[in-house]
């Protein structure tokens, strides 16, 4: 475990930090870190690397017991002693949990970020469809077995994971594909393991791959093509060449701009790299693989890119909150795209798309969410209609608004050039009001926090 590396990232979605055992504060933690993608709690160590150097490792599995005592049904952990210079660390490891946790209030917690939020109403029920929802990836393949992997792709895999993980575990072999759920305890290959390393995955999940489309005009009916598209192109294999393959079809269809920067050159592409390598790899880290007969669409028109995926929302996530809150229907899945390099960090996808378009001058990505879909359109023209604020703002809220109008965002940092002489409190609770009233969108965490037009 590398200590150094999860003190630079902090707190966050994963990582929670406890200098001494609080049985309380233990308990909701591994209940909501098991209701969402796990995490792992280091205990005798502080946010800011202070270390505990009273900490005793009986102290620790104390508490754990009494904390597992309060979670029903209780949590299944893993615990290890890290010895440092200053003391020793417990990390507590908290696997992501198929079963529907609580404490014995009843209350129903899930990792949100950096705290423990407690759910209601809708999203309980939410989650708890999503728990089953969640198991389809572990379902054996019928009829599969381990000739149908392919050596080549498990062999890259390997390698990309021990780059990402130099001083973790160095696993090969027929343990690293237990560990990344590919196959199960009886040697039979699971769904993951298929669409992670599939030699033909399509030939037992057909709605695994990728249609792309590309339209002549901005409707699917086209102008001067009988068929409605120029370009057709069906993506198949498993998951990470279905990405690379995608990902260069969208490159090629691109429309691309020179910029000259004194002697240098270079391509300025029809939509930011960023946002459409987000999108595309969300939509295949996330979709509903259960659902048969529809695969991830592509459509490509003249203003816009639209990428569909089979399945609505996953678990408690909401076109209201898919900025804050994260979950994950494959978790697998999402695990092993993290290893490949496909997923940079859990849990910002989002952001970085919305950031990636708002910097280029693009509008905000627009979600569209159904039942049975989950649509996300990145349009490559700057469409400022003029906006109708509501009554009951401040000059100093009106101002900003039509700042964030202008320039496609506001940070703290601006917020205090505008207004110099009120005081970061009332800058808090202004951005805070327009953040409650619906009006603006808060993105990022800490010193990277801005604001947009919601």
């Amino acid at each position: 475990m590398d200590l150094k590396t999860i003190l630079r990232e902090g707190r966050g979605q994963l990582v929670e930090f406890m200098v001494q055992p609080d049985v309380e504060r233990l308990a909701e933690t591994l209940v909501a870190f098991a209701n969402a993608d796990g995490g792992t709690i280091l205990m005798g160590i502080g946010a800011g690397g202070q270390i505990a150097s009273d900490l005793e490792t009986q102290d620790v599995e104390a508490a754990l017991l009494r904390a597992q005592m309060q979670c029903r049904p209780p949590v299944k952990t893993d615990w290890q002693s890290v010895e440092t210079a200053r003391g020793p660390v417990v990390a507590i490891v908290v696997p992501r949990s198929s079963e529907f946790h609580t404490l014995q209030d009843g209350a129903i917690l899930l990792r949100s970020g950096t705290h423990n939020r407690r759910l209601g109403g809708d999203e309980i029920q939410q989650l708890a469809m999503a728990k089953g929802a969640a198991s389809f990836e572990e379902e054996v393949v019928p009829g599969a077995s381990l000739q149908d992997l392919d050596a080549d792709v498990i062999r890259d895999y390997e390698r990309q994971r021990h780059e990402r993980r130099p001083r973790g575990e160095q696993l090969s072999g027929e343990e690293i594909l237990l560990d990344s759920g590919a196959v199960n305890r009886d040697h039979r290959v699971t769904v993951a393991g298929m669409l992670l390393f599939g030699q033909k995955p399509q030939l037992f999940l057909p709605q695994s791959g990728v249609v792309f489309v590309r339209f002549a005009g901005t409707q699917p009916a086209g102008a001067g093509s009988p068929p409605g598209y120029t370009r057709r192109e069906e993506i198949n294999g498993p998951l990470p060449k279905v990405i690379a393959d995608t990902w260069n079809v969208l490159w090629e269809e691109m429309r691309h701009e020179a910029i000259i920067t004194g002697l240098l050159r270079r391509e300025k592409p029809e939509y930011p790299e960023i946002a459409v390598r987000e999108a595309l790899v969300n939509a295949i880290a996330h979709r509903d693989y259960r659902i048969k007969g529809r695969r991830i669409e592509i459509r490509m028109f003249d203003d816009r890119l639209e990428i569909i995926s089979p399945g609505g929302l996953p678990g408690h996530i909401t076109l209201a909150n898919i900025v804050e809150e994260h979950f994950s229907r494959n978790p697998r899945l999402v695990r092993g795209l993290f290893y490949w390099g496909y997923i940079e960090e859990l849990g910002i996808g989002v952001d970085r798309m919305i950031e990636a378009m708002l910097q280029a001058g693009h509008p905000s990505p627009q979600f569209e969410a159904t039942p049975h879909s989950v649509t996300v359109i990145l349009r490559n023209v700057q469409e400022r209609p003029e906006a109708h604020w509501p009554e009951g703002m401040n000059e100093r809220q009106l101002r900003a608004l039509k700042y964030i109008e202008e320039k496609g965002r506001i940070t703290n940092r601006e917020y205090r050039v505008l207004f110099p002489d009120i005081s970061p409190e009332t800058i808090r609770l202004d951005l805070a009001d327009l953040v409650s009233k619906g009006l603006i969108l808060r993105i990022g965490d800490k010193k990277g926090t801005f604001y947009i037009l919601k």
